[in-house]
């Protein structure tokens, strides 16, 4: 299918884009920005902000919509990067944020999930900017919820776990994963940390319904989640999923209707929306906590 017009998006600031690049490379960081192919890359890069990617780059699950590099660590020897959480907080400060969102490729094979390096990313980071907001978007770390547990108590402020998609399409968007698991993650992290904001977001064109979505938004809010986001999932490469079919800006704007009738405090709905695009506005707007300058 071709583009419509409202997804078309010129990729420009091609200077910040290589600069950013040239120099988390230096520090052998990896974003999701790049590994997951997102659209909004220039945009994001061009404004000074990115989403680091945890863990390394090789994630253990084979998830049909992304385009992170998908393996078995342990047989490529692709053990933990133990300055990896100084370098993220390293390159934070650099970068001057005042907003730092850290993600993860999921490390089944690890005993912990990786939760205690998540912990110590989470806690060199607001030591080297404690003025600055740290929001987290983990894994399901398989259910373990004292993984989560020990990433909630380092301190992030937005704690974010993606829903990703309705029920029915699990098996083949997500096969390695529970819809009824990424809600209890949800559920726990409002209940353990109820000072932090609690934050979850899905992808639509994949074949659902307007209803199945809405289902999805009740379950979410019931879980106590505050902010959901939602955009319009784009193939990334031609071995990941097909798009079932472009959602207009119309359906989006009825979506974060909907959402804000039923509680959420934020909805961020639109073409374009990732779970980390323009993420301290989003805080910003949810809660009016963000550190000023």
């Amino acid at each position: 299918m071709r583009l419509p017009e409202w997804l078309r998006k010129p990729e420009t600031h091609n200077e910040s884009v290589h600069l950013l690049k040239r120099e988390l490379r230096d520090l052998h960081l990896h974003t999701v920005c790049e590994s997951a192919r997102c659209p909004n890359i220039h945009e994001c890069f061009h404004r000074g902000t990115a989403t680091f990617m945890i863990l390394g780059n090789i994630c253990t699950r084979g998830c049909g919509f992304c385009s992170v590099p998908k393996g078995n660590p342990r047989k490529q020897d692709f053990g933990l990067d133990v300055l990896e959480p100084a370098n993220v907080a390293s390159m934070a400060a650099q970068m001057k944020l005042r907003y730092v969102v850290i993600t993860s490729v999921n490390r089944d094979e690890l005993p912990d999930g990786g939760s205690q390096h998540w912990a110590e990313t989470v806690r060199e980071v607001k030591q080297a900017l404690p003025s600055a907001r740290v929001e987290v978007l983990t894994p399901d770390f398989n259910g373990d919820m004292t993984a989560v547990a020990r990433v909630l108590d380092a301190g992030p402020h937005v704690y974010n776990h993606n829903m990703e998609t309705v029920k029915r399409l699990y098996r083949s968007v997500r096969p390695q994963a529970r819809y009824q698991q990424s809600l209890d993650v949800l559920s726990f992290a409002r209940k353990h940390r109820p000072e932090a904001l609690i934050k979850s977001g899905l992808m639509v064109g994949l074949g659902e319904t307007q209803d199945q979505v809405k289902e999805l938004l009740r379950d979410v809010r019931d879980a106590g989640v505050h902010v959901a986001t939602i955009g319009q999932y784009l193939q990334p490469t031609r071995r990941n999923l097909p798009v079932a079919r472009y959602v207009t800006p119309a359906e989006f704007d009825e979506l974060r209707d909907y959402g804000m009738s039923i509680g959420f405090e934020m909805v961020f709905s639109g073409p374009f929306v990732r779970s980390s695009y323009m993420a301290d506005l989003v805080e910003e707007e949810a809660t009016g906590k963000l550190t000023p300058a």
